[in-house]
């Protein structure tokens, strides 16, 4: 980030839920304002689809297979908010522990802010933050923007 506190690479986790497509819509307010490069990135969580393995009847390529189709739902619909503004957002679906995976997207990407909902689709609401959340503050290289849901 330069010393006029101009964000150039912003990167947004999603999940889907309603605090993550909150923090989309701001992230994509802010990378207007900056004329920032915008990524999001929905992650497969390796322990969900072990969860959802051992209480279904689904195989985990089938569970992994639907998982992928929501997260592409979600980040096209992400890339079309931006793409209303003028604005090109990459997507991005990986497969791994969520933290990690937004942690080394945002290293890979130089980012310089991380944006992204206050809690997730598994955070019960009557936590502070979720632990998704607390874990990329914890070790992100840039400042984490953390947005609560619309109103």
């Amino acid at each position: 980030m330069s010393d006029g506190a101009q964000f150039t690479s912003i990167l947004v986790p999603t999940d889907g839920s309603e605090y993550s497509i909150a923090a989309g819509k701001l992230a994509v307010d802010m990378a207007a304002f900056h004329n920032a490069r915008l990524t999001f990135i929905y992650v497969i969580d390796e322990a969900i689809i072990d969860e959802l393995a051992r209480s279904s009847e689904k195989t985990r390529q089938e569970i992994r297979r639907e998982l992928a189709e929501s997260g592409r739902r979600y980040l096209d619909y992400l890339a079309r908010l931006a793409q209303r503004r003028g604005i090109t957002a990459e997507k991005v679906l990986r497969e791994g522990t969520p933290h990690l995976e937004i942690v080394d997207e945002a290293r890979k990407r130089t980012a310089d802010l991380i944006v992204m909902g206050q809690v997730g689709r598994r955070g019960p609401r009557r936590i502070l933050i979720g632990s998704v959340a607390e874990r990329v503050i914890e070790y992100a290289e840039c400042p984490v923007l953390i947005a609560k849901k619309e109103r």
